[in-house]
């Protein structure tokens, strides 16, 4: 279950409203848009520094549909109890920080042979 931090909730309504003085109803259309953005915000994947550099360096684009699925494999990762995972899609592999939501790093086709994968305590394959 997603944490929502109600005092930041409430104070992003009372100065959106004190600033701009609009209506009931646009308050209400203000108060969900930050509801689900401060929702949603738990939902995101970071990439640290290193794992931005090592998509780059290796050439490796990721669709949206990839990006689905690694939070997919979040989301099956942080309901096993894992904290850190291999995550194996198709032929990339990524390391991850699942309670940070944090892509550490990353390894194409050509990386991940012969390689010894440490300090994880889980692997999810999707």
């Amino acid at each position: 279950m997603n944490k929502i931090d109600i005092r930041q909730l409430e104070n992003q309504l009372i100065n959106s409203s004190k600033s701009t003085g609009r209506k009931q109803v646009n308050l209400n259309k203000d108060f969900d848009q930050i509801l689900e953005k401060i929702q949603n915000k738990d939902e995101e994947i970071k990439f640290s520094k290193h794992a931005t550099e090592r998509l780059n360096s290796r050439e490796m684009n990721l669709t949206i549909d990839e990006i689905n699925r690694l939070k997919s494999a979040f989301h099956k990762a942080e309901s096993k109890g894992v904290k850190d995972a291999l995550i194996l899609m198709d032929d990339k592999a990524f390391i991850a920080n699942i309670n940070n939501k944090t892509i550490i790093t990353t390894v194409n086709k050509e990386q991940l042979k012969e390689s010894i994968f440490t300090n994880i305590d889980g692997a999810v394959i999707i």
